[in-house]
């Protein structure tokens, strides 16, 4: 984290200091700036689109305006090689940050859960670089991840120019993801939404205006350079009948189940790439092979989806086509993703989940007479983009903005609730957590932890402690440490200087003792328990839990155990409940 803030800060200019002054006081001067990033986002989006269709126009020689997974063929099938080149081209790529030593990539989630909002913009023209790649060469891959990743760095560089405080930096942070969103879909709710449940971690009131602000600015930006809309045509029905309820509560339980495989699935294919022994700079290429040969199936397998769900939302299909592709774009999406190829699942899984609940439709029909194709083509749009990407609401608000049918909509509401508590209850994690999970990182969400992690028992220590060698008589420890002096003592191997254990000061007075020249090692309380600075405050308090001690010494580490300090428990406890107020505090305004 160290190398985050401090290369943004050394790179961004700070603004002029009654400015930061101005942002740092005023609500509306917050907005405003959420305002700035959110066109800034705008442009940032509609550029990067922009890049990812001409290089589908140039290289899979598509007529202007025709988009890749809309195709019915490939124009020749040396076509489907360049998967394969832009594997090749990617793991170069991935070669040369490797030499370079680059540290891993932030994204906004981790950014926001652990880091205060602070993150790198070079790492969002990273993951650009990459994700144009990957998108334009033609992998099942959206290009959210690239989106959201330079907004949302875009927005904290502002942060960091403006020195704004953790809340406001994680906010703006939300601001930046919410344009880019907004911007993509032509959807300001959605893009709010997403901001609050999946990159701010939390829906508070103070947070809104800026969002909000921010939404409507990228969608602003994009709807001035859009030749077209971004709205889904579909014909729905005038009424839903009562079935259509019911239908959506089992939908909702199949889309769980599947984007439950299909993360699981990604895992998979990761796993065997890592047993095949290739080096990963070739992974992408081998990806891309297998990636190119479903393409001769059907391209509508290839880049994220968009062209796809245009056409195949509500056109006439054969049971057995809407398997073949929902099986062949899963697959195609888990083999990109597993191999290497840069960018996500967001688009991938609305396509998906239309796919899915055209097929339910399909086959509940005769029991559920009513039950619409093109309506649970919506519902399982949504409610399968829940399971994997997070966000009941934002998907919700998603096929409102899409549809602008509010029955549908109320339709998606239940569909997407229950899919996210089925997953929740059954995995646990979307897949951006269920990334940081395999990484070993204890992610859930976007709610700030980092700050726990940041109160550590080094940061909480006293360091001005007495010790005392563990065969110093009790004769001399009395005349050391007289009644009333000090609680307790730290006493230490004479030889190694290692921790041994503490002397409460009231046992060395207590009555009985009457052998004055005896060692005070006998009187030693606590020996194995000790506390490192790397600690935060939860495990620490675990460890006072379990030793039930009121305070306890910090060790460097467990073989050495040079004593480094003594913490309590009731300052650790207090330290707690303090960032614990602040938190509150920043999250309703008022601090």
């Amino acid at each position: 984290m160290a190398d985050v803030s401090a290369s943004d800060a050394s790179a961004a200019t700070r603004a002029p200091g009654r400015f930061r002054a101005l942002v740092r006081r005023e609500e509306i001067a917050l907005v405003v700036l959420a305002a700035l990033v959110g066109a800034l986002s705008g442009l940032l989006v509609m550029g990067i689109g922009g890049a990812a269709q001409a290089l589908h126009v140039f290289l899979f020689r598509l007529e202007p305006g025709a988009k890749l997974s809309g195709s019915q063929t490939l124009a020749s099938p040396l076509l489907a090689f360049l998967p394969v080149a832009g594997g090749a081209l990617l793991g170069l790529m991935l070669a040369w940050s490797a030499w370079r030593k680059s540290r891993p990539l932030i994204d906004p989630i981790e950014a926001n859960a652990l880091h205060g909002g602070r993150m790198s913009f070079r790492d969002g023209i990273v993951v650009v670089a990459q994700n144009l790649v990957s998108n334009g060469f033609g992998a099942s891959v959206g290009l959210e991840a690239a989106y959201t990743q330079i907004s949302a760095g875009l927005a904290s560089r502002f942060g960091v120019a403006f020195e704004m405080r953790r809340g406001d930096m994680r906010t703006l942070v939300g601001c930046g993801a919410a344009a880019a969103i907004a911007a993509a879909f032509d959807a300001p709710l959605t893009g709010a939404f997403y901001a609050f449940e999946l990159i701010i971690g939390t829906y508070s009131v103070v947070a809104l205006a800026p969002v909000v602000a921010a939404a409507l600015s990228g969608m602003f930006v994009s709807r001035l350079l859009s030749q077209g809309s971004h709205f889904i045509d579909m014909t729905a029905p005038a009424t839903l009948p009562a079935s259509a309820w019911p239908a959506a509560l089992l939908l909702a339980a199949l889309a769980a189940g599947l984007g439950i495989l299909i993360m699981q699935g990604v895992t998979l294919v990761e796993r065997g790439f890592r047993r095949t022994r290739l080096p990963a700079v070739m992974r992408p290429a081998v990806g891309g092979l297998l990636l190119g040969g479903l393409a001769l199936l059907t391209p509508q397998v290839l880049s994220s989806g968009h062209g796809a769900l245009e056409v195949r939302i509500d056109a006439a299909m054969s049971l057995s086509s809407l398997f073949v592709i929902l099986a062949l774009k899963a697959l195609a999406s888990a083999v990109s993703i597993g191999s290497g190829f840069r960018g996500g699942l967001f688009f991938a899984s609305l396509f998906l989940g239309a796919m899915l609940g055209r097929i339910f439709a399909t086959l509940a029909g005769p029991l559920l007479p009513g039950v619409e194709p093109v309506v649970f083509a919506v519902v399982g749009m949504s409610a399968l983009a829940t399971a994997i990407v997070g966000g009941p609401l934002t998907m919700t608000f998603l096929a409102l903005e899409m549809t602008g049918d509010f029955p549908i909509a109320a339709l998606v509401l239940l569909a997407a609730v229950a899919t996210s508590l089925a997953v929740r209850r059954t995995f646990g994690y979307s897949f951006a957590t269920w990334r940081f999970h395999l990484r070993g990182e204890s992610i859930r969400s976007a709610h700030d932890i980092g700050w726990i992690r940041n109160l550590t028992v080094g940061r909480m220590m006293r360091r001005d402690l007495r010790t005392v060698p563990t065969d110093t008589s009790l004769k001399a420890f009395r005349r050391s440490f007289p009644l009333g002096s000090t609680q307790r003592v730290i006493a230490v191997d004479p030889a190694s200087d290692a921790y041994a254990g503490i002397v409460l000061v009231p046992d060395a007075y207590a009555d009985g003792l009457s052998d004055l020249d005896a060692p005070i090692s006998t009187l030693l309380r606590f020996a194995d328990a000790t506390l490192r600075p790397s600690m935060n405050a939860r495990e620490a308090m675990a460890v006072f839990d379990a030793a039930e001690s009121e305070a306890l010494a910090v060790v460097d580490g467990p073989e050495t155990k040079r004593v480094v300090g003594l913490l309590t428990e009731s300052h650790t406890l207090r330290r707690y409940s303090e960032e614990l107020d602040l938190r509150r505090r920043e999250a309703t305004g008022t601090a």
